[in-house]
């Protein structure tokens, strides 16, 4: 990712408006139960953007720490954090790199974050890193957009939409060779006074497939590594456009 969400974390909860949170969150829930993880645990969030599955699963009981790269997405996090009367830590660090004062019951890392990591060093770090940072016991659970999602849904398309917060331009190229998707992003923001202000984002991500990412958790040491076709318990299918994980510290 070129731009590190600087002026993107003021419109990117406009973009992302139509997603249920709250959903989102009770699956994850659902799916740290079968992990033995429950509301009182400790969890940490990772790429948690502006807070908002931080911010459920706060009140739904769990001691949430959130990470991410972007100050800019931890100041709005932490803003919404205080306007929903829920104390969480945020906190500016790398996911491959996660430094934390004592370990967790559980690594969550929801909407992308993965795919945002380019290479398989990049993947096994944060494996690495989420691994060292887990209680023994503790659970990872991640989702990837699908290679079919970004390759056949995503891959050559050019998308546009004006709402209220912005307008924006949204073009993405697919790379097959390199499994990669340029997504270049323009944003026209109104100033209040009749015009518009213009800036643009460069994103790429990898277009993971299962057997890679579940080959690397077990070279991680992960075990009980499990796929899902997202917010199901179902088997992920070629069709699948979003790919659930979720894999255990064992010890």
């Amino acid at each position: 990712m070129d731009a590190e969400y600087g002026r993107f974390a003021a419109v990117y909860d406009s973009l992302m408006r139509s997603v249920d949170y709250d959903a989102w969150a009770a699956y994850i829930v659902s799916l740290l139960a079968e992990q033995n993880v429950h509301p009182g645990d400790s969890i940490l969030d990772c790429a948690c953007g502006t807070g908002e599955l931080s911010i459920r699963l706060s009140r739904l009981g769990f001691l949430v720490t959130g990470v991410d790269r972007s100050e800019e997405m931890l100041e709005i996090a932490q803003k919404k954090a205080r306007l929903a009367g829920q104390k969480i830590p945020f906190v500016c660090q790398d996911m491959r790199q996660l430094k934390l004062h004592k370990p967790v019951s559980a690594v969550v890392c929801a909407c992308d974050g993965v795919n945002y990591l380019l290479t398989k060093k990049d993947v096994g770090e944060f494996f690495n890193s989420a691994f060292a940072a887990l209680k023994p016991n503790g659970a990872l659970l991640f989702d990837v957009s699908s290679a079919y999602k970004l390759e056949c849904v995503l891959g050559g398309q050019t998308y546009g939409e004006d709402t209220s917060e912005c307008a924006y331009l949204w073009q993405n190229a697919f790379d097959p060779e390199s499994r990669l998707i340029e997504m270049n992003l323009s944003f026209f923001v109104p100033d209040g006074a009749g015009k518009y202000t213009r800036f643009t984002e460069r994103h790429v991500q990898r277009a993971h497939t299962v057997e890679e990412l579940q080959g690397v958790l077990v070279k991680s040491g992960f075990t009980d590594c499990r796929a899902y076709e997202a917010f199901t318990r179902s088997e992920p299918n070629a069709a699948s456009e979003r790919i659930q994980f979720s894999a255990g510290k064992q010890l």
